[in-house]
């Protein structure tokens, strides 16, 4: 979880860094479900690594064109 942390810092890819943060809220899932809290393993699973990754990748595609400087 920590490599993957610093590998969003560090990686030059946008797109490799968001899956790597993405990766960072799968593994914190992981970890709240085997705390015992599958309840918050299921939110951090569904918005943290789901739908905020979702909408970086959107938001990525539709400015990567805007770069015309």
């Amino acid at each position: 979880m920590l490599i993957s942390g610093i590998a969003a810092l560090v990686f030059d890819n946008l797109l490799s860094s968001i899956i790597a943060a993405g990766f960072v809220s799968l593994m914190a899932s992981a970890l709240f479900y085997f705390l015992k809290a599958p309840d918050v393993a299921m939110t951090e699973a569904a918005i943290g690594a789901g739908l905020t990754t979702a909408i970086f990748v959107i938001t990525l595609r539709k400015t990567e064109g805007s770069e015309s400087e």
